[in-house]
């Protein structure tokens, strides 16, 4: 029988929401003092950022665009220790000369905002092309740590990343990470968490 044929004014025969509307939550607030920590999240397309985002933040996020464009920015908030601390998923950029809007955009929260620490995210597999930006950010003064990603795609190539001499080397801390397999995610949280001020507002049980 055909919904329209149905006698019942309260026929459930209706079209059904997709089956993801489920398992979907509301965002919740980002409920953030003056006082709180802010991390940005760094890197070129591709390089598996968002990823590594999510598996920081969880699901509760907000997506704005950036004043004055239609760039979009990711926020959300993570657990790093016993704090609060505001994760910022800026968009995909080669350098810090902009050459578009999601680049100058990416520049601007870089350099405008007040931030605690500074992910760039690299892929293990073309470290080389990804440490130019490296060079341009530790330049910039920013306070950095490099998160070297796709460690299981790099392995299966044969390739091996000396984390601790390419740490010597940088002057900053460098952590192996899988982020689509959860790998290396606590040690990154670590690294940050030594970047946090003792005094930063405890997140309430």
């Amino acid at each position: 029988m055909n919904c329209h044929q149905c006698p019942k004014n309260n026929c459930t025969n209706q079209k059904s929401p997709g089956w993801w509307k489920l398992f979907r939550k509301t965002p919740r607030a980002l409920e953030l003092s003056s006082q709180d920590a802010q991390i940005a999240l760094v890197g070129m397309p591709n390089v598996g950022k968002s990823v590594l985002f999510n598996r920081l933040t969880g699901i509760y996020v907000t997506v704005s665009n950036y004043p004055g464009t239609t760039v979009e920015v990711s926020r959300g908030l993570a657990q790093i220790g016993e704090q609060n601390v505001l994760v910022i998923d800026t968009p995909g950029m080669y350098s810090l000369v902009p050459i578009s809007d999601e680049e100058r955009v990416a520049r601007d929260l870089l350099l405008k905002t007040s931030l605690t620490a500074v992910i760039q995210v690299v892929d293990a597999k073309n470290l080389g092309r990804m440490l130019p930006l490296t060079f341009q950010l530790i330049e910039a003064g920013l306070p950095l740590l490099l998160a070297v990603n796709m460690m299981d795609e790099a392995h299966r190539l044969g390739l091996k990343v000396q984390q601790k001499a390419l740490a010597v080397e940088l002057g900053i801390p460098v952590i192996l990470t899988s982020a689509a397999l959860n790998q290396g995610i606590d040690e990154l949280k670590s690294a940050l968490a030594k970047c946090l001020p003792s005094e930063r507002v405890a997140i309430p049980a």
